[in-house]
């Protein structure tokens, strides 16, 4: 219903007078139609089609864009004591059977927290990618085998569940910790009795403090909790027998780890991260223009596991980068800022055959397992980090995230086997047929056909092109003026009713006034005490 301005407002009317660049939206007060303005943003983030990102109310982005920054993420891999284990030549070789050959002789690497949080911003858990403004991108079992050095092909990491936390320590470390909580075992715990193996030691005392070292391997990197510097005894099972610990996919379930991980991180209720981070960062560096460190010397180039190039001294002991420097950049992020296939311009000779003999799985549509841990492998999204060109991919299946939390801790009985069984027994068989279904590539496609239908479902932007402070000026900038114009009206001239209306739109216009700048109070304060809270 249009409401006809009086007579007297034949020259000068509201309609006339609000500022072009306010949007005119008509609000009924009492059975009236008043004249307010509306700010809104001039730019939409996505998703349009809400049909893929189904998710997106609990996801971080959400929060960031309506002006609640969680700020840099807890980050927890505790590699820094690693060096202080001294293994024996025996021992070396049981670490090598056991399948950690390579992975073993990555040093620590300063992790940038503030490039992994502005990554997790565009980490989707519906597809197991990157959303970023060049297409979807993700860390895949190739990029594991190559920048970690471990095997992505084997048995599922699943272990045996019908033995009780302490039983599993005293028949594979020969002791039991006094503080076995929950089935979590303390790396200082591991670190302080076992670290260094007697020369004289017999064969069975040799494979405790190997199993003990693995178990504090997995336990500071790719297996790595939020809860801190503990490691789930059921990981320790695995290393029972060191050959059949060789048969299984360390990359595999550590790429299943970090999916979970990042999807956990990537909501706005959670403000940590664990699982392999350096794998994460390495990553990064190889593909994205985004915050690569600078070198004092030459990045090692001809050695393997590639985590290996990052390892030399950077300039600064650490990133004085901020999160919104990285934000930004990932939201401005270009095509040529981007190395689809980073592997191939490196020395591939230096790639141990056990490890290229599993590349073939690299672009294997299938499920991950790490203990309860089932996520999605989906490379159809990426095909142009493999070199081939990018359709339209199928939306992914939804799968089934219950499953029991074994890095919290678990009473090992024979009902939780079958439970555990029962639970993601199709997703074991996903991974066992693995082999049958490896992408390729398809003729004509039309990269321009999937960046029409990306922009629709994508979230386009984490960060706002215009800061909520400077929307907020500009709307009572806005609101200024109209009030200006309000009062300058004749008011000799209305009629009673148009100065009812008139009243009605200034009372309309103080009121919003007021829940503005209320609102921006409130929202200062709650960052203020939030960056007090966390020492900022």
């Amino acid at each position: 219903m249009a409401v006809k301005p009086q007579k007297s407002f034949r020259k000068t009317t509201l309609v006339d007078n609000i500022p072009p660049s306010s949007k005119k939206t008509l609000i009924s007060i009492s059975g009236l139609f008043i004249l307010v303005t509306q700010m809104e943003s001039h730019v939409d983030p996505g998703p349009i089609d809400k049909s893929l990102l189904y998710d997106q109310d609990n996801h971080i982005s959400s929060a960031i864009w309506d002006g609640q920054e969680r700020g840099v993420l807890r980050c927890h891999e505790h590699t820094s004591m690693l060096e202080h284990w001294k293994l024996t030549p025996m021992q070396m070789t049981l670490v090598e059977k056991a399948g950690f050959r390579y992975f073993r002789t990555i040093p620590t690497i300063i992790l940038d927290n503030s490039l992994i949080s502005a990554l997790v911003e565009r980490w989707r858990r519906e597809t197991n990618t990157f959303h970023l403004p060049v297409g979807e991108m993700t860390i895949t079992l190739e990029d594991v085998a190559l920048i970690l050095g471990l095997p992505v092909d084997g048995n599922p990491v699943i272990g045996p569940t019908v033995r009780t936390p302490s039983i599993v320590c005293q028949q594979l470390l020969g002791k039991v910790p006094k503080d076995l909580n929950g089935g979590m075992l303390k790396l200082n715990w591991l670190r302080e009795f076992f670290s260094k193996c007697p020369d004289d030691a017999s064969a069975e005392e040799t494979a405790r403090h190997t199993r003990a070292y693995l178990l504090y391997l997995v336990g500071c990197t790719i297996f790595s909790t939020t809860t801190g510097n503990k490691v789930s005894v059921s990981f320790l099972t695995l290393f029972e027998n060191f050959d059949e610990a060789g048969r299984f996919a360390w990359g595999a379930a550590a790429l299943a780890f970090l999916y979970r991980a990042l999807g956990n991180a990537s909501l706005k209720s959670q403000g940590t991260i664990s699982g392999s981070l350096t794998l994460l960062q390495c990553w990064s560096y190889y593909h994205l223009n985004v915050g690569q460190p600078k070198f004092n010397e030459e990045p090692n180039q001809g050695c393997f596991p590639f985590a290996l190039r990052w390892k030399g001294r950077s300039s600064g002991t650490r990133s004085k980068t901020n999160i919104s420097a990285y934000r930004k950049a990932l939201d401005s992020l270009q095509y040529y800022d981007v190395r689809w296939c980073p592997y191939k311009d490196l020395d591939s000779t230096v790639i141990p055959e056990d490890i290229n003999s599993n590349l073939i799985l690299r672009t294997s549509k299938t499920m991950l397992i790490c203990f309860g841990k089932a996520e999605r492998h989906l490379p159809d999204r990426c095909l142009r980090q493999f070199g081939m060109l990018q359709p339209i991919p199928e939306h992914p299946q939804k799968w089934e995230r219950k499953i029991p939390a074994f890095d919290q801790g678990l009473d090992f009985s024979k009902e939780m086997e079958v439970e555990l069984k029962g639970k993601i027994r199709s997703e074991i068989r996903e991974w066992l047929e693995r082999g049958f279904y490896i992408v390729e590539d398809e003729e004509g496609v039309d990269e321009s056909e999937y960046m029409e239908w990306y922009e629709k479902i994508t979230r386009k932007y984490v960060g706002r092109p215009e800061s909520l402070e400077s929307e907020f000026q500009r709307m009572v900038g806005a609101m200024r003026e109209i009030e200006n114009i309000a009062d300058s009206l004749p008011m000799a001239e209305m009629g009673s009713q148009d100065r009812k209306l008139l009243a009605e739109v200034k009372g309309t216009l103080q009121s919003c006034f007021n829940d503005v700048v209320g609102n921006s109070k409130r929202s200062r304060s709650k960052n203020a005490v939030k960056r007090k809270r966390e020492g900022g």
